[in-house]
């Protein structure tokens, strides 16, 4: 047992013993005698099923071993704790490693069976959640009002009152129709409000998913943080959020820099080597890179214990639900006065009446029944009156576009970015990957002084020596890798520029391995955006230190004194081959492509990994021009951002020539437009800035603080609506200023993504405008529910407040009042707030930052309405009986208010109708496609039907007749064409 114990920790999984197999098969296709192979075959075919059971006994039983020797709490608690003396104990870093059964180059070997062992034994890389509210809960808060509850409580004395005055069940039918319409109020609100809280749900969990590079069963691959075991061995870049507990294995170069703010609150950053090599989950790669084995996931982390205080997240509201929660409060509170005034006034009259019969200190049943209904109808209005739809038709219209956006590539990480994108005067893009395509291939090179168009063969055009220096500097000073994937093919993983040079290099014959071998990695500078350059020091075979830098064609030059000629001799950098190398680089800019120079020193052995790498002195080896095609449609997204009044500015570190070649191609840079370079910009002082930025389209070679400048006078200065998309952990600063941050989901890092609001999930330009629609949709559809909300609040609180007043009573009953409150409330929310976009948002110029929300428009719109249905409601209380000739039916005012109740109703639908366009006569365009709308417009009709014929006993109505119905829809009907009359009335909005 204890040699194939360690011939599986060795090679875990067995790749010599199979390859054996394979060729010994190999071997048997020459012998001639078949039986004798067909022994042998079933002989190997044992074999090789007993060495399968017993990797994994093996596997199983270290598992054990392992749990049994180093619990998962203990593991926790030496990285948790720090404890470099029992981390040491257990043999250090290496010792733990092997106490997971893991190998620094492969990993762990894991099949399905052994990934369900291993999280039975350490757990799973998830955080505890907090319990999803059920349906029930939701109930249960719509029940939690105070003005239904008041209601309630009302129908319980009426039916207590009905059932001992008049008996059951004639006595219970207004106290039972009180309580229907409140449990179809609550259940209909509790499930729009559960689809919410799902869809909020799953949208957190995709924004809660990080993917890292992974190295397990023999070759690297991309992984979700949840699938990750103690043991797996995790790659970690700059940018990168550590995924789970760990500790640290090996790095590129002499320091890896953590934050840990996120845990401690220290802002100071800890640095993470050999002798500290402790890596908690949830902080954050500052600078370099490494490698670290998973040794504690889910809630055994620092982190983990840290998200089980704070499971509950509540989001905070978005500036236009605290908006209509204010004008909410606003509107009920006028509503509480209208109510009591009604009550007092029906109490007034009641109280008179009594007075002139000379009953005024007798009261019956009948009179307490009468107080009841007077107190409910005060309610009802209350109810009616207090727009509680306005907040919620924001979060609904959210909820609906946060999941369409998640359809087209876009994760909204802050609510408030849906509304703010509607208001985007500025995109302040990248050009790299937002832009292009970020596929990029060399094209063209100029190395050894002579200009090459690719495909090259370099054995044969250049001499050896200049190959050789060419191969090590793009091998060794690069972030990328060549990995081996499970099907035994090459991937190079890293950056779309390095993978365009490591493709290069492998595409003639270079080994990537095989030269990483040559030499010792020293010293690791990464990409700095704002020097623009990269770099490493090497130790070669022969003990002498040797530096590479690559980076911005024009600095990287400007710090060289020599160049290698087409001899590959070291020759002097004079004029002449200066103005030759700057010529290439300016041509290979103005065929928009992107420009690197490759450069190496010789340095002195008196060099310290603590010291800079020089930035002077340098030997020119090459310069590429590297193509990355401009995405499909770009240019189509940024004519309508032009049309729509949104400015698109190119914001890029790339060579002025090559940022200027590609915004032409895209239709960014204009005749009228200026194309500046970062470091120009920076030396303007505040009123050159003023004078320059608007008319700025494209800024080249940026630092992040230039981005951050330009946005910041953007958005103090000209009072602009600023998006900014950004990838590196350096753009977080420009994401945080932008009222709208873009985050690139694919070339973006960790710190860009938490630093953003929305995450592009394809990286594309044309994404960004798709979200820029939907939040223009998203405020106009808002638009149209208040002006259909506020339309019915307003007629309700008219209607009943001066039949109150001028007859005694109220025409609309407690029931009937909580049935138009859930057809303007929560069926009207689902209508008007989930209307797509269409064409004709990105017609119009955006939403000004401070324009009113309720526009002059919108109060045509809401007062022309209103008066018309005032006017009808009034016409019909008074002259109802003769229009309609009700004088012989039994109960002539029953049915009249059957008649008033239906004619509102149908008002209100036909009014909702009108409502899908503010100043358009068009309403029915693209009316057949929103099946949301024509759902509930359908079923507000047909339940509308029910309620008047079936229901009477509950909601106070009586059956009409085949007339009455079409009259009551023609007088709804005609809301239409004096929608239609009133948007012609010319008002500047």
């Amino acid at each position: 047992m204890e040699s194939l114990f360690s011939v599986v920790w060795r090679r875990p999984c067995g790749w010599e013993y199979v390859l054996g197999l394979v060729e010994t098969q190999k071997l048997l296709k020459g012998t001639k005698n078949e039986e004798h192979n067909e022994r042998i075959k079933e002989k190997l075919k044992v074999a090789f099923l007993v060495f399968k059971a017993a990797v994994r006994f093996v596997r199983g039983s270290k598992v054990g071993e392992a749990a049994s020797s180093l619990s998962a709490d203990d593991l926790a608690s030496i990285v948790e704790g720090q404890d470099m003396k029992r981390l040491n104990f257990h043999g250090g870093v290496y010792g733990i490693a092997k106490k997971l059964s893991t190998n620094f180059s492969i990993g762990l070997y894991m099949d399905d069976e052994a990934i369900k062992e291993r999280q039975k034994v350490y757990g799973i890389n998830k955080f505890d959640e907090c319990v999803a509210r059920t349906f029930w809960v939701f109930v249960w808060e719509s029940l939690s009002d105070i003005a239904l509850m008041s209601l309630g409580f009302c129908a319980l004395v009426s039916l207590i009152i009905g059932i001992v005055t008049e008996g059951w069940p004639k006595g219970a039918h207004d106290g039972l129709g009180i309580v229907a319409s409140i449990l179809l109020v609550v259940f209909v609100a509790a499930t729009s409000d559960y689809w919410q809280s799902l869809q909020f749900m799953e949208l957190d969990n995709e924004k809660k998913k990080i993917y890292v590079q992974v190295t397990r069963n023999g070759y690297r691959q991309r992984m979700c943080m949840y699938e990750l075991l103690p043991g797996d061995i995790v790659h970690l870049g700059v940018g990168d959020q550590v995924p789970a507990d760990g500790l640290f294995v090996s790095g590129s170069g002499s320091s890896l820099y953590i934050d840990e703010s996120s845990l401690t609150g220290e802002s100071e950053q800890v640095m993470v080597n050999e002798e500290h090599p402790f890596l908690l989950s949830g902080t954050k790669v500052e600078d370099g890179s490494c490698k670290m084995v998973v040794t504690t996931v889910g809630m055994r982390t620092q982190w983990g214990k840290l998200m089980a205080t704070l499971r509950e997240e509540v989001e905070d509201e978005t500036p236009l639900q605290v908006k209509l929660r204010e004008v909410a409060t606003t509107i009920g509170k006028i509503g509480l006065c209208f109510a009591l005034f009604t009550f007092s006034v029906l109490i007034e009259k009641m109280v008179v009446e009594k007075w002139q019969a000379g009953t005024s200190l007798i009261w019956s049943g009948e009179d307490c029944l009468r107080l009841l209904e007077y107190f409910a109808i005060a309610v009802a209005i209350v109810v009616v009156a207090v727009p509680e739809g306005l907040p919620l038709a924001v979060t609904l219209s959210l909820a609906f576009a946060m999941k369409k956006m998640m359809n087209d590539k876009a994760l909204v990480r802050q609510l408030a970015a849906c509304e703010t994108m509607g208001s985007a005067t500025t995109i302040c893009s990248d050009k790299t990957g937002t832009l292009t395509t970020n596929h990029m291939t060399v094209v063209k090179s100029c190395i050894g002084m002579k200009e090459l168009n690719h495909p090259i063969s370099l054995e044969s055009d250049l001499p050896a020596s200049l190959v050789r220096i060419l191969f090590q500097s793009i091998f060794s000073n690069t972030n990328g890798e060549v990995v081996v994937t499970g099907n035994g093919k090459h991937d190079i993983l890293g950056t779309p520029t390095e993978t365009a040079l490591l493709e290069f290099c492998l595409s003639l014959g270079g080994d990537f391995h095989a030269e990483r071998e040559t030499y010792k990695l020293v010293k690791v500078e990464a990409f700095n955006s704002t020097k623009k350059r990269m770099g490493v020091v090497l130790e070669l075979p022969g003990g002498e230190l040797r530096a590479h830098t690559k980076g911005a064609s024009e600095i990287i030059l400007a710090s060289c004194d020599k160049v290698i000629d087409s001899n590959g001799r070291v020759v002097h950098l004079t004029d002449d081959y200066f103005s030759y190398l700057d010529s290439t680089i300016e041509k290979f800019g103005n065929e928009a492509l992107r420009t690197l120079c490759l450069a190496y020193k010789e340095l002195d052995q008196g060099f310290y990994t603590d010291e800079a790498i020089p930035t002077s002195g340098y030997t020119c080896i090459a310069i590429f021009g590297i193509k990355d095609p401009v995405r499909p449609g770009v240019r189509e997204s940024i004519a309508l951002c032009r049309s729509a009044g949104v400015t698109v500015r190119m914001v890029t570190g790339d060579n002025i020539n090559t940022a200027k070649a590609i915004a032409r191609e895209c239709g960014i840079l204009t005749e009228d437009g200026i194309a500046i370079e970062g470091p120009v910009f920076r030396e303007k002082n505040l009123k050159e800035m003023i004078d320059l930025i608007p008319k700025i389209q494209v800024m080249a070679r940026s630092s992040p603080l230039d981005k951050h400048t330009l946005v910041k006078h953007l958005r103090g200065t000209f009072n602009e609506v600023v998006a900014v998309t950004g990838d590196g952990t350096n753009d977080a600063l420009a994401l945080h200023e932008a009222d709208v941050g873009f985050a690139m989901g694919i070339a973006g890092t960790e710190v860009a993504k938490e630093s953003a609001d929305v995450i592009i999930l394809d990286d594309n330009f044309s994404t960004i405008v798709n979200v820029a629609k939907w939040g223009r949709s998203v405020y106009i559809n808002i638009q149209k529910f208040v002006q259909f909300q506020l339309t019915v609040n307003i007629v309700a609180l008219m209607v009943n407040f001066s039949s109150a007043c001028l007859s005694g009573k109220a025409p609309l009953t407690a029931a009937q009042l909580l049935w138009v409150n859930m057809i303007m409330d929560t069926l009207g929310a689902l209508a008007l707030t989930t209307e797509p976009p269409n064409g004709e948002q990105m017609k119009r110029p955006p939403i000004g930052r401070n324009e009113a929300f309720i526009t002059s428009i919108m109060w045509r719109n809401i007062l022309g309405q209103c008066l018309y249905q005032f006017l009808i409601i009034s016409i019909l209380q008074a002259y109802g009986n003769t229009i309609f000739k009700l004088d012989s039916h039994p109960d002539p005012g029953l049915l009249l208010n059957t008649i008033l109740f239906n004619t509102f109703v149908f008002c209100q639908v036909f009014n909702e109708v009108n409502s899908r366009e503010i100043e358009k006569l068009n309403v029915f365009r693209g009316i057949l496609q929103n099946r949301t709308f024509m759902v509930v417009l359908g079923s507000t009709v047909v339940f509308q039907f029910v309620i008047v014929e079936f229901l009477g006993s509950f909601a106070n109505t009586t059956p009409l007749n085949l007339m009455q119905w079409c009259l009551c829809l023609f007088i709804g009907f005609l809301g239409m064409p004096v929608a239609a009359v009133l948007k012609l009335i010319p008002l500047q909005n």
